[in-house]
């Protein structure tokens, strides 16, 4: 079984700065895409940013230039960097990997738990 736990959300100011992580664990041969999604209340879940194993990164046009994706993938990890946050960045965040290569090739998606990030005005 495949696991993704994220850290790093809570409480800053508008301007500030958080740096999110999420480690996929288990038994893992690799991993195409990971990526971050965000869902406020009353909100459908949306694409922040998301990144390849080649490295290829793409951004929603609202955090683009704030916020920055990068992936370790001998640790299965990716982190999103986020600065100049504003209080419309309030949301749940999730990860997600994509294309989880597992026993006998078979591929699935995983979602994390979600963490918090709150940016108060």
């Amino acid at each position: 079984q495949v696991q993704l736990v994220e850290s790093g959300g809570g409480l800053v100011q508008a301007g500030g700065s958080l740096r999110l992580s999420c480690a996929a664990s288990g038994i893992i041969f690799s991993i195409n895409a990971m990526g971050w999604y965000r869902q406020a209340p009353g909100n459908q879940r949306e694409l922040v940013a998301r990144i390849t194993s080649g490295g290829s990164t793409s951004y929603a046009d609202s955090v683009k230039g704030r916020f920055t994706i990068s992936r370790d993938n001998a640790k299965n990890t990716v982190y999103l960097q986020m600065n100049s946050l504003k209080p419309e960045d309030t949301a749940v965040y999730y990860c997600k990997a994509e294309e989880v290569v597992t026993y006998f090739g078979r591929k699935y998606d995983y979602w994390g738990q979600g963490t918090q990030v709150t940016v108060s005005s």
